[in-house]
């Protein structure tokens, strides 16, 4: 009862104390209004909380001797400089081992990439931030620190066990991608020969046991049947981690009209990448006659020892002079916007974001690197796109998946 005579007492005290309203008017206001928020696309970049779901710079920090992301550097696609100067707010490591390192190697390789991502986060506390829930990310955003995730593209890496799945999954791994270029054990690969027709009945339980961890399940790299299959026993939202339009470009890794129309009835997202090939059908054409980029990646492994970093930097600068030579098709960076309004037109602007596959790829002439990502809010508003629908590709959408797998989380695996 005093605390309750104390309250009202101060109310008393704040009332008597408040200054007389203007003679013939109505009472100050108390504070000016704030501004309407500005919608001129470098205004419009700032306030969105810019998320890419797809970085193979995590190769790098393993393999490459004294690579640091907070410096800059003159090759590659990312580092904290080149982040910083496009507005990079949230990013995903891919924790990726190729197809034919199986087994406890691939298991021994992951983790190894898990703990330079961690590293780098620790070694940069000003700038990198660790995040695992779409909380986090806004935190960081709101802190001006850039979120580091993990997503493992490749379920060959969990060596065919649940138990290995949940390590992953306490480390910080936020999704899986069900298979890489080839099949593995339990899931079919939209660039290999189907060996499963889609999910065996292994991979079902991993897609339960992916909604039970509150761990995205990504359908990029599967097959058509695979994607129906894990789309089939989610109960959650699953995204397209770096896939594009196969309308556009008929690579088998990009999704049809009919795969995003089923992906948005899902409520998941498609993050479009920003491969050449997977852009442009032209340049697709013509780098099939090499073996296109699954042998191309393949053979530059080889050339490399094993080493991942030399392998991808390698291929994308060797890609980047054919286009420059006229040796291949040149890909502009405008192919991105094609792709990003054909998915939108498909699946509707709730279900479609930003998977660049930076240090992962043959990026476009004219995104060279994540300093660029700029242009793509400046095109979207050219083209017509709201403030609004704009904050919603650039991260918005995947935030609202990635609540939506987090709230699915904690059931028991059926």
């Amino acid at each position: 009862m005093p605390h309750r005579l104390s309250l009202c007492a101060l109310v008393v005290f704040a009332v008597a104390c408040s200054p007389a309203p203007p003679p013939g008017g109505n009472p100050a206001p108390s504070a000016t209004p704030a501004a309407p928020a500005s919608n001129a696309p470098a205004d419009v970049h700032a306030r969105a909380i810019v998320i890419d779901t797809h970085d193979d710079t995590t190769q790098r920090l393993l393999f490459e001797k004294g690579f640091d992301i907070g410096q800059r550097h003159e090759n590659g696609n990312i580092d904290i400089p080149r982040m910083r100067e496009g507005g990079l707010d949230a990013l995903f490591f891919s924790i990726w081992v190729p197809s034919d390192v199986t087994g406890p190697p691939a298991v021994k390789r992951a983790l190894q990439l898990i703990d330079r991502v961690h590293e780098a986060v620790r070694t940069h506390p000003n700038d990198l931030v660790l995040a695992t829930t779409a909380a986090d990310i806004r935190r960081a955003a709101a802190e001006r620190k850039i979120a580091a995730l993990m997503g493992m593209e490749g379920g060959h890496m969990i060596d065919d066990d649940l138990g290995t799945l949940r390590d992953y999954a306490r480390l910080g791994v936020r999704y899986l991608t069900l298979s890489h270029f080839k099949n593995n054990n339990w899931a079919d690969s939209s660039t290999d020969k189907p060996a499963h027709n889609g999910l065996t009945d292994f991979g079902k339980d991993v897609v339960r046991e992916l909604n039970r961890l509150g761990v995205m399940v990504d359908i990029s790299h599967v097959s058509d049947k695979t994607f129906a299959d894990a789309l089939e026993v989610s109960t959650v939202p699953v995204i397209a981690s770096h896939s594009s339009c196969r309308a556009i470009a008929q690579h088998p890794r990009n999704m049809t009209d009919d795969m995003m129309r089923a992906l948005a009835k899902n409520g998941g997202v498609i993050m479009i990448n920003y491969e050449v090939s997977f852009l442009s059908e032209e340049n697709r054409l013509a780098s099939e006659k090499s073996g296109g980029v699954v042998a191309a990646l393949d053979q530059m492994s080889k050339k490399c020892g094993g080493d991942e970093a030399c392998s991808t930097l390698e291929s994308a600068r060797l890609t980047r002079q054919a286009m420059d030579k006229g040796t291949l098709p040149a890909v502009s960076w405008e192919k991105i916007i094609e792709h990003i309004d054909h998915a939108v037109k498909m699946a509707g602007v709730d279900h479609v974001g930003l998977g660049s596959d930076f240090d992962g790829a043959t990026m476009p002439i004219g995104m060279e690197d994540a300093s660029k990502l700029p242009k793509l809010t400046t095109a979207l508003m050219e083209k017509g796109y709201s403030a609004t629908d704009v904050e919603k590709i650039l991260g918005g959408n995947i935030l609202r998946v990635m609540e939506q797998v987090e709230k699915g989380a904690g059931g028991a695996s059926r």
